[in-house]
């Protein structure tokens, strides 16, 4: 099994899934778990492997998935009884699952996140230098000659789009960088050139608020003159951006509900246990609340007209 769960999260990373490694690391019996199971928890809630019963896997989804919006590991306690919010410190957070039918779970979990994209436009000795340095600090550089149809398309999961292409396209490029909402768009020229590529941009009819994000010349000021110079003083600016916030990941925060019978927060998804109520869904950790839920409501008197 562990073999499997291996060349999973291997065929994860080539596909540059975001996915999480679960793994339990102490447990109190009786428990179902062991300590070392070790299950991945994909952006979409999907868990393979063994990490606990149907209750625990709900806490550990909403937490491997916050995992993966932070890009942090975290050690997620799970109790069988305690109070009922969610106690937050640094690296750790411990809920409450009334619902666990065995002793308290403690798992680690630690994203696997894919590297931030940077997009390269141009053939130069910038580039080539910019294909070699990226890698060496966890950026995935994507040249066009590195694409079928040779052309860059730009989206909001890109960490920056650096053009280097020496009048080539420029404008459509950057435009294409600049309203996809990427981060960073840097211009490698000089600043003569900056300025009329820029005006280039006003005439082309993009929105001022945008101009004023592209980077020209691209780069931290560092007096760099050679192309590896150059290409230090773009990733060190690309670093800087980066650092500033979390990196753009293809996943959004997890849509969630509170169980009305145990009050455990659980993550909607295609097999979260639910049923129809006053118009809209009701969701469960388990089979047991639904059932338990759907006993009271047979004996809730009904309501008056």
């Amino acid at each position: 099994m562990r073999d499997a769960l291996t060349r999973r999260a291997q065929e994860l990373a080539a596909e540059d899934a975001p996915f999480v490694v679960a793994t339990v690391v102490r447990v109190q019996r009786p428990a179902s778990v062991e300590p070392g199971n070790t299950g991945l928890v994909q952006a979409d809630g999907t868990i393979e492997g063994f990490i606990g019963g149907v209750c625990a896997q709900h806490s550990v989804r909403l937490h491997a998935l916050e995992t993966i919006e932070s890009g942090s590991p975290l050690l997620l306690r799970i109790l069988p009884d305690g109070p009922e919010e969610t106690i937050r410190e640094e690296g750790a957070v411990t809920v409450t699952n009334p619902c666990l039918s065995g002793g308290a779970i403690e798992v680690f979990l630690e994203p696997v996140l894919p590297a931030p994209r940077v997009l390269v436009a141009g053939d130069s000795p910038i580039v080539a230098a910019l294909r070699g340095l990226g890698p060496e600090v966890g950026l995935k550089i994507v040249a066009a000659q590195d694409i079928t149809d040779g052309v860059l398309t730009p989206t909001a999961a890109d960490l920056a789009l650096v053009v280097a292409a020496h009048g080539n396209d420029e404008v459509g490029t950057l435009r294409a960088g600049l309203e996809a909402g990427v981060r960073y768009v840097g211009l490698v020229a000089s600043t003569k050139r900056g300025a009329a590529v820029v005006d280039e941009l006003r005439a082309d009819g993009v929105a001022e608020k945008l101009i004023e994000a592209l980077d020209t010349p691209a780069g931290l000021d560092i007096g760099a003159r050679t192309p590896a110079e150059v290409a230090l003083s773009i990733v060190a600016r690309i670093i800087a951006v980066r650092r500033t916030g979390p990196d753009p990941l293809p996943s959004g925060a997890p849509i969630t509900a509170v169980d009305p019978i145990c009050g455990m927060t659980v993550v909607v998804a295609a097999d979260t246990p639910s049923l129809e109520h006053g118009g809209g869904s009701v969701y469960f950790c388990c089979a047991g609340c639904r059932r338990k839920f759907e006993e009271r409501r047979e004996l809730a008197p009904p309501s008056r007209p």
